[in-house]
This record gives C-alpha cells, sequence and structure tokens, in this order.
C-alpha cells in the first residue's frame, strides 16, 4: 500500500511540475501576444495620423487650386504667358491632389493590415489567457491534492488540462 501510495504521489508532483513549466509557456505567449497587440496599436495610430495629415495637405491643395481656378477664371486680358503660368500651376496642383490620393491609399492599407494583426495577436492572448486560467485551476487541485491525499481531486486536475489543451490550440489555430 506504502509503495502504490508513493508512485501515486510521484506522478502527482511530476504532473504538477509539468503544469508549472506549461503554464510558465503559456504565460510567456499571453504576454508575447498581448505586447504585439499594445505595439500594433500604437502602429496603426501612427498610420491614421499619417493618414490624416496627408489629408489635411491634400485638401489645401484642392482649396489653393480652387482658389487659384477661381482667380484665373475671373481675370480678363491675361496675356499668354500669364495663361500658361496659371494653367502649368493648376496642373501642379491636380497631380499633387492625385499623389496625396495615391500615398493615401496605400497608408489606409498599411493601418488596416495592421489592425488585422492587432486583432488577431488580442484573439491569441485572450485564448492564452483562457488556457492559463485552466493550468491555474488544474495547479490549484492539484496542491490540495496533495495536501488533502485526495486522488479524485488530482484527476479533476487532470481534466482541467484538456481546457488548457483547447485554448492553447486555439490561440495558435483560432479555430472560430
Amino acid at each position: 500500500m506504502s509503495d502504490q501510495k508513493e508512485k501515486w504521489q510521484g506522478l502527482l508532483a511530476l504532473s504538477t511540475a509539468i503544469m508549472a513549466v506549461l503554464a510558465a509557456l503559456t504565460t510567456l505567449y499571453m504576454g508575447k501576444y498581448s505586447s504585439r497587440a499594445i505595439m500594433s496599436q500604437g502602429q496603426e495610430s501612427d498610420q491614421w495620423a499619417y493618414y490624416q495629415a496627408k489629408s489635411i495637405k491634400q485638401h489645401t491643395f484642392e482649396i489653393s487650386r480652387n482658389a487659384l481656378d477661381l482667380q484665373y477664371r475671373s481675370q480678363k486680358a491675361l496675356s499668354p504667358e500669364m495663361v500658361a503660368d496659371y494653367q502649368k500651376t493648376l496642373a501642379k496642383y491636380g497631380e499633387d491632389i492625385k499623389r496625396y490620393d495615391g500615398e493615401k491609399k496605400e497608408i489606409k492599407d498599411k493601418a488596416e493590415s495592421i489592425a488585422k494583426t492587432k486583432l488577431k495577436a488580442q484573439d491569441m492572448a485572450g485564448n492564452f489567457a483562457y488556457a492559463l486560467i485552466f493550468l491555474q485551476i488544474a495547479l490549484m487541485l492539484a496542491s490540495i491534492s496533495s495536501l488533502t491525499k485526495r486522488k479524485y481531486l488530482w484527476y479533476i486536475a487532470l481534466f482541467c488540462n484538456l481546457g488548457w489543451i483547447f485554448f492553447f490550440l486555439d490561440a495558435w489555430l483560432l479555430f472560430y
């Protein structure tokens, strides 16, 4: 009987140690993906601020082009050189406006890509957190089992590891 009890306590200790290592790894991944989500949030905000800056510059060029166009149309008897200068400047404003449109599209695409990365990292971090909760419950039950010498608590602790497996795999594979 004593030999069987020692074997059970050895298995209990080994399983508890394995759960503790898995908890440490899960915590590591949870922190990694939480940090990645936070960093992505900053990068996404930077991209949207850059987008706003480009929008403001584009709008400034549109206002300037419209004002110059109104001024040009209100002028009477302009020399051919002046007409050429007006048209050249209006064309330059038009090119700048188109350039800002293209730049804004690139910035928007990058910001949206970063947002997807952020959301995936948030989902992964959340699932690692759920996985960690199951391991913490299992560790607590294994500890109580060790103190109280109740085997059924150890079995429940081992069963809780199924929750860890599900959420740990879900963090990597994102089942849903």
